[in-house]
């Protein structure tokens, strides 16, 4: 259990800062929430109940375990797939999960088809795009509260690391 203070990763609203634990009442059920906020969106409320199969909230991850997600970035990510609807399908998926290494595979991917796009005159696509811009703000994000550096730092050290694949 987390406690008031605590910083969490959840789902697509990445590092969530806990404000409260409160029980709330809804159809004459009470449940235990927490209540949050993400960091970088003090203004929005979020209420996740503490008990739940289906709400996925994590620890930040350590100093050690981020410098081997970056270390990740060293080798291929995971395979494209061609369909755009499947790929997608696929990619969101193992997002959910919310493991970090799978995570950083799809963020590799998607750069560097991207930077291939770019060198052949073309953009990624609108939801390759999308995707992309999301996990790689909310893992970056991440790795950078752990390292104790900025989001920028992290994108240099991940296209250092990117560089043989280009």
């Amino acid at each position: 259990m987390y406690s008031v203070g605590d910083l969490i990763i959840y789902s697509s609203h990445g590092i969530c800062e806990i404000d409260d634990i409160t029980e709330k009442s809804f159809s004459n059920q009470t449940k235990t929430y927490y209540v949050m906020h993400p960091i970088n969106d003090s203004k929005l409320v979020i209420n996740v109940p503490i008990h739940s199969d289906k709400i996925n909230l994590q620890d930040v991850v350590n100093k050690a375990t981020a410098e081997k997600i970056i270390d990740s970035f060293k080798h291929p990510g995971v395979d494209w797939i061609e369909k755009n609807n499947h790929r997608i399908h696929i990619f969101s998926e193992a997002i959910k999960n919310g493991d970090r290494f799978e995570i950083a595979k799809i963020v590799n991917t998607l750069m560097v088809k991207q930077h291939d796009n770019e060198f052949l005159g073309k953009k990624l696509g609108s939801q390759d795009m999308k995707l992309l811009t999301s996990i790689q703000n909310i893992l970056f994000s991440e790795l950078a509260l752990s390292l104790e550096t900025t989001s920028d730092e992290i994108y240099n050290r991940v296209v250092k690391s990117l560089q043989h694949q280009f």
